[in-house]
């Protein structure tokens, strides 16, 4: 049997590779979250691109969005069949971190070009570029890197805990500080459209440096590629078929992020129409950090409880709560502040669950079908699910809004429009909430199975191992 497959699931990791883990996901939200959170607010008030109809903010979002979800098909494979002296998703780290920031740069900036389809193919082709193409680049090699750093079940609670932690933390950094940002740029150097320049370029400068030490300090332990080669794209799909904990998993998650991207993509028109102050929108994403504290809670309370199910139900409960409670602070922005705070810790623990049970689903395809498809399962499963649901969680809200006629030239929008948005800031997270916790009481049944796969899983390695080394003989 050989060391690597006997340590493999002993391997503990040292803090600093947990920390390393969570600068990934740290410099991804510094720039993902500026485009889920801004970048509506931007084609619509800052580029004045219409926020529904054919040519509008609203299609593009959507439209992009499908098409990155076919980026994230091929970037599992790419994942798949990657084989360095470093790893197999540690170099992408390195290769994508300047593009990743050049790219999301490029996609606020707002050239002067005519109304109507020049402004509308330069946002949709750049808008593609930054969040679907080079974005899942690096969401990919996120994800799935996590089992290949251990195949211990507690170490990649904890580290995805760290992972998360990061994650918060880079979402607290851009939601905080990048509407008072632009504004103070764009006081000093020309507007709301430079000051968008600006500070993108900053975050995409501490996103490669941030990269850049991931890359230096993470060790792919469990990647064995003399045991795991390289496997076509159509046997990706073996692992995928009848994988049915990574199919709730995947129907569950890109359904949750159409209410993550509703409430960070329609909290600044909330806060600017009405609460009647833009500014507020820093205070809503900005105590989004204290879902540290969910996530915080995330593994002690899987771990505990053996049953990462019942954790996610319980984040998404006190989401919903918090959410549900919102109506009854009226104008009250302290108490507004206080119950949105509740459903940012249930969100917290909600939206980490799913990135560590996709290793377990990587884990169920190859037990069930010999296929170990990392790279595509959790591509699929991340940034696949965070493109579709993404597209629809800003299409959603622009069309209702639209339908309910909201019009950005206008300082005070009407009644109706202000009642849409509303609606889709507090009640549309509340309803997909409940539609993705009654999908995932159906995931129960497989995380049972999860000690016999691995066990299993265990003595196929060290037997697959033993006849390679005896045929090297």
């Amino acid at each position: 049997m050989s060391t690597a497959t006997q340590t493999a699931p002993a391997i503990k990791l040292t803090t600093k590779e947990k920390v390393a883990y969570s600068f990934t996901d740290m410099a991804g939200n510094l720039l993902y979250v500026t485009i889920s959170s801004y970048i509506m607010y931007f084609y619509t008030n800052v580029f004045h691109i219409p926020a529904a109809g054919a040519l509008g903010a609203g299609t593009i979002l959507l439209v992009a969005r499908f098409a990155d979800a076919i980026s994230a098909v091929v970037w599992g494979s790419i994942v798949d069949h990657t084989n360095t002296k470093w790893g197999q998703s540690r170099p992408w780290f390195l290769w994508l971190c300047v593009p990743f920031a050049v790219t999301v740069f490029i996609a606020f900036t707002a050239p002067s070009l005519p109304d109507g389809a020049p402004k509308f193919w330069y946002a949709l082709i750049t808008y593609i570029l930054a969040a679907g193409a080079v974005y899942t680049g690096i969401q990919t090699p996120i994800t799935a890197i996590l089992p290949n750093l251990t195949d211990d079940p507690t170490e990649r609670n904890n580290a995805n805990s760290f992972r998360m932690a990061g994650g918060q933390i880079g979402s607290f950094i851009t939601s905080s500080f990048t509407i008072p940002l632009v504004g103070w740029f764009g006081v000093h150097f020309g507007g709301d459209k430079t000051g968008f320049m600006i500070v993108t370029a900053i975050w995409g400068i501490v996103a490669i440096v941030l990269l850049l030490f991931s890359f230096k300090n993470l060790t792919e332990h469990n990647y064995h590629p003399e045991l795991n080669k390289p496997i076509p794209l159509k046997d990706s799909f073996k692992a995928a078929k009848g994988n049915w904990p990574w199919i709730i998993l995947v129907v569950a998650f890109l359904i949750y992020w159409i209410a993550q991207s509703t409430r960070n993509g329609v909290s600044t028109y909330y806060a600017q129409y009405v609460l009647d102050n833009r500014d507020l929108t820093s205070i809503f994403n900005g105590v989004q950090v204290i879902g540290l504290l969910g996530t915080i809670a995330m593994p002690i309370i899987a771990n505990k409880t053996k049953n990462k199910t019942l954790t996610m139900l319980i984040g998404l409960a006190i989401g919903g709560i918090g959410q549900a409670l919102m109506p009854l602070a009226g104008q009250n922005v302290p108490l507004l502040v206080i119950f949105w705070t509740v459903g940012v810790l249930g969100a917290a623990i909600a939206i980490g669950m799913p990135f560590g049970m996709l290793a377990d689903t990587v884990d169920y395809g190859e037990w069930k079908t010999g296929v170990h498809a990392a790279g595509f399962l959790t591509a699929v499963g991340s940034a696949f699910c965070i493109q579709v649901g993404s597209g629809f969680g800003a299409f959603l809200p622009l069309e209702i809004m639209g339908a309910a006629g909201y019009d950005a030239n206008l300082d005070q929008q009407s009644q109706s429009a202000q009642d849409a948005i509303s609606f889709c800031f507090i009640w549309l997270p509340v309803i997909v909430y409940i539609i993705v916790g009654v999908i995932m009481c159906f995931y129960r049944r497989f995380e049972k199975m999860e000690p016999q796969i691995k066990a299993e899983l265990a003595e196929r390695h060290a037997k697959a191992a033993a006849e390679l080394g005896e045929s090297a003989k």
